[in-house]
């Protein structure tokens, strides 16, 4: 009888992790129409978090010339692969101007994040496309947004407008100190 009881307890954990991971690849599918940016900072350092943003500035100035000619997520896609080695330099001389010895590195892979909203639009914890930049170690806190469709900057290659309901509540809050 013990075993059967055990037994059984096995066969009910098995089952449980096998729609736990069927559950996650269905959660992997359902964000297909997004193309997210992540850059981490090297550590959580004041200077690794200041130049964080920096290079953050850098690279959506350079890309937003790019972007503003995509009109699908595929086309944004195509765009960010053919540019990779350019955001890498792009961050690496960010990096170096400002006196840091590592290196950045660019890469376009799918990531998992959490729930964020972007004023009247939430995206739901999941799996999404990105273009992540790694600073150095990359194990410091991180910046994100969505490159496609442009929710976090958008411009004519001459200037961009850079929309982030974090950065505005943190903006705020320093105004009011």
């Amino acid at each position: 009888m013990k075993n059967i009881c055990i037994s059984l307890i096995v066969c009910i954990i098995i089952s449980l992790t096998a729609v736990a991971v069927c559950l996650d690849r269905r959660e992997q599918k359902t964000n297909t129409e997004y193309l997210r940016i992540h850059i981490r900072a090297d550590s959580n350092l004041e200077e690794a978090q200041a130049v964080k943003y920096l290079v953050k500035d850098e690279v959506v100035k350079f890309l937003t010339p790019y972007l503003a000619e995509c009109n699908t997520k595929e086309k944004a896609e195509q765009t960010i692969k053919s540019l990779l080695d350019k955001i890498t330099a792009v961050a690496d001389r960010t990096l170096a101007k400002n006196g840091f010895n590592y290196t950045a590195n660019a890469k376009l892979c799918e990531e998992k994040f959490p729930t964020r909203v972007y004023n009247e639009l939430t995206l739901s914890a999941g799996y999404y496309d990105a273009l992540i930049i790694e600073l150095g170690s990359g194990r410091g806190d991180n910046w994100w947004c969505v490159v496609y469709p442009p929710l976090c900057f958008v411009g004519n290659g001459e200037s961009y407008i850079y929309k982030s309901k974090i950065y505005d509540i943190i903006n705020d809050f320093f105004k009011k100190a």
